[in-house]
């Protein structure tokens, strides 16, 4: 918006005070709202999970729409990709709205329920990146590039995005993990896209955006936390992430800039999964979330996990970016 009534001001700010605009706004607003949402009720099988009853749930609604109205504000729109801007906005917000719906019911919702939503979410997301963008998949490790047909393209787009919302959601169980893997992997994500073209400067500021309003977030949920981001915020991260990986033509760099989430959020999915499914038990003696696991088996504390985590996750990514 900003590029349409003040370009010269908007392309010297951009991405310069983009990210420390949403770090001081967001930082306010959960400050003034943060008493305003609703009150966690536990989690009972989750490690700790009491010490979270009665705190501030789903923050998510407040640092997804302040990412969703500095983006319009801040993110220059190529003309040919002005409706895929909104669309991806529409939808991220669609998916913060749904976790905060859940978030604030006095009954949770159903994994049937979710899931659905979800599934709708990510085959738009899919398709409308398709649309704007075709079905070539590049390869970094190996340089290599190659379409894929267009039915194909969608499909797997689909699962990489919903395997992102549900591996981000069930990370989210430690004060601080979650929000700073998000920053460690928005930042991986970031240097990816800046190798690229022009074409990847507004995906390059809303990672900008989004860091600062993470980076916010973890002022109120850093141990002991009085924030929850909830499934407002976690879902809305997972289809950002996952669309980023999209973003920078190389989809299968989300493994390794999101290889804490995968291993942390992914392997209980996995193992719920084969439970149900073929009724196949895996990681008997291993608890799921990792994080669960090591806190109880392992006697980390949260602090401890958060910063293993997150140095193991940091080590992955910068041997991924040495390497393409």
């Amino acid at each position: 918006m900003l590029y349409y009534l003040f370009p010269q001001f908007a392309l010297k700010i951009n991405p310069m005070f983009s990210g420390l605009i949403s770090f001081i706004v967001t930082a306010i607003l959960i400050g003034s709202l943060m008493k305003k949402l609703p009150a966690d009720q536990g989690r009972e099988f989750a490690v700790n999970g009491a010490l979270s009853k009665g705190k501030a749930r789903g923050c998510g609604i407040i640092f997804i729409s302040v990412y969703v109205v500095l983006s319009l504000l801040f993110v220059p729109v190529i003309p040919t990709a002005r409706w895929e801007t909104m669309i991806y906005l529409a939808l991220t917000f669609a998916a913060c709205l749904e976790g905060f719906l859940d978030d604030a019911s006095k009954v949770p919702w159903g994994e049937l329920k979710k899931g659905l939503i979800d599934l709708v979410i990510c085959v738009a997301t899919a398709f409308t990146f398709y649309m704007y963008n075709g079905s070539s998949v590049r390869l970094a490790l190996f340089d290599v590039s190659f379409e894929l047909p267009a039915v194909v393209f969608i499909i797997l787009a689909t699962l990489l995005l919903w395997a992102s919302i549900n591996v981000v959601n069930c990370t989210d169980g430690v004060d601080g993990l979650c929000g700073s893997l998000t920053i460690l992997s928005c930042a991986g994500f970031l240097l990816i896209l800046m190798g690229t073209d022009s074409a990847s400067v507004p995906s390059i500021i809303n990672c900008v955006i989004m860091i600062g309003a993470i980076a916010a977030y973890l002022l109120y949920n850093c141990s002991p936390s009085k924030v929850l981001m909830g499934d407002a915020g976690s879902r809305a991260i997972g289809l950002f992430l996952g669309l980023a990986a999209l973003k920078t033509g190389s989809p299968l760099a989300f493994i390794p800039i999101c290889l804490i989430f995968i291993i942390d959020g992914g392997l209980g999915l996995i193992k719920v999964a084969l439970l149900r499914t073929v009724k196949l038990k895996i990681l008997k003696n291993t608890r799921t979330p990792i994080h669960d696991h090591v806190r109880k088996n392992k006697g980390w504390s949260d602090t401890q996990t958060v910063a293993r985590f997150v140095i193991a996750g940091a080590f992955v990514v910068v041997l991924y970016l040495l390497f393409i």
